[in-house]
């Protein structure tokens, strides 16, 4: 097995068309042109580690893909990356498999409130929390984030009032997803604090965890306390951390027995019982040997940080950049445009020719940003920040 000992080279560009790739092939129908740059969804443009790769051939070549089921090799290498890499050491009855984090919340939210419920979440945010809350009939609480001096944080008066008006569950993100922040031990605990005060239950969406820059350390919730483990559910996934996104594998850490059963009872009734052999494998794979690829990838993304950073404050002073403490996917502010929300991305999509994600999609406090994914090489950030850049001049 290869044991990811060599240079990568992230500058190099692999081409994705014609691989059924969201991001890549399908610019007409999501943007209504053919000929944009796509720096959007949130997956990368470069290869997995070579150790993902070489299991996901050497069990393609077996030739048999029948059903599986959750393999040891699996549940140990889980349990070892989360023991070595954010020092939480879990067991294994605590894991449940989901294809998704989407679909977990989801199924989270039907097996563990019920319809009228109210479920908080922190604005703004990823659409699918509150599209998970509204599927199911259950109410939406909304506290905003502050921004102050470009960076994001918690409201926590406004969130001692909101719990104790009747709220059942919150949905952390963490790190948060678009804002890029990651939540410090401080401030998680005394978000921690209220959660118990009120009986709230925490579902933290950990996905980026492992994506985190140098001077920042991602903590997950339910290592906080004994506590707070019995009150949360951590919801993981290799998924943003090796590009694994098509292979549709995740993990839900659930300490608590009684939210364990219930949640795989009602998921029982999906008909989902097995999960895709070849996710499986990739896991293992790359939490097993994928170590020094992921430690070169975050060497990366902070260059291609810093390239953006030092692109807009000479070329674009105009737009403001949320620095990014984990994920790949940076928060640009656009208010200074003065556009409404829509005519933003109309202007960002027609006249610069490069597709972002629309900041109002993500609701309240949305509205006058866009999401960049810079998971690409950096010759490609440079022609999407150009094309930014020479749209803008047009302007005047």
């Amino acid at each position: 097995m290869q044991t990811d000992s060599k240079n990568y080279d992230f500058n190099h560009i692999t081409d994705r068309h014609h691989t059924n790739s969201i991001k890549w092939d399908f610019n007409q129908r999501i943007f209504g042109r053919e000929d944009i740059l796509p720096m959007w969804v949130a997956d990368m443009d470069f290869p997995a580690p070579d150790a993902v790769v070489e299991a996901l051939v050497n069990r393609a070549k077996h030739g048999i893909y029948g059903y599986s089921d959750g393999m040891d090799g699996y549940y140990e290498a889980l349990i070892d990356w989360m023991q070595e890499r954010h020092g939480w050491e879990i067991q294994r009855d605590w894991i449940t498999f989901s294809p998704g984090i989407v679909p977990a919340l989801n199924e989270l939210v039907r097996s563990l409130t019920k319809p009228g419920d109210k479920i908080l979440i922190q604005f703004p945010i990823y659409p699918p929390f509150f599209q998970a809350i509204q599927n199911h009939n259950r109410e939406v609480i909304s506290s905003q984030l502050t921004l102050e001096n470009g960076r994001y944080t918690m409201d926590f008066a406004d969130l001692e009032e909101k719990f104790a008006c009747g709220v059942k569950m919150m949905i952390l993100c963490n790190p948060h997803n678009p804002v890029g922040r990651v939540w410090e031990r401080v401030e998680l605990e005394r978000l921690g604090q209220l959660c118990v005060d009120h009986g709230v239950l925490v579902i933290s969406d950990e996905i980026h965890s492992d994506l985190i820059y140098k001077g920042h350390k991602h903590i997950p919730f339910a290592s906080l306390s004994p506590e707070l483990a019995l009150q949360s559910i951590v919801c993981t996934a290799p998924s943003k951390t090796f590009n694994l996104a098509g292979l549709q594998t995740s993990n839900l850490i659930i300490p608590n027995a009684k939210y364990r059963t219930a949640f795989r009872a009602s998921f029982d009734l999906t008909g989902i019982h097995h999960p895709n052999v070849f996710g499986m494998t990739a896991m293992e794979a790359a939490y097993r040997h994928g170590k020094d690829w992921l430690d070169q990838l975050m060497d990366y993304l902070s260059g291609n940080v810093k390239f953006l950073i030092s692109f807009l404050e000479r070329e674009l002073p105009q737009i403001k950049v949320i620095k990014p403490e984990g994920t790949y996917l940076i928060w640009l502010d656009f208010r200074a445009l003065a556009m409404e929300p829509k005519a933003l991305q109309k202007f960002l999509v027609h006249k610069a020719g490069v597709g972002l994600s629309a900041g109002y999609l993500f609701g309240a406090g949305g509205e006058g940003f866009a999401r960049l994914n810079l998971g690409c090489a950096r010759s490609v950030l440079e022609e999407g920040l150009q094309r930014i850049k020479t749209a803008i001049q047009e302007l005047d």
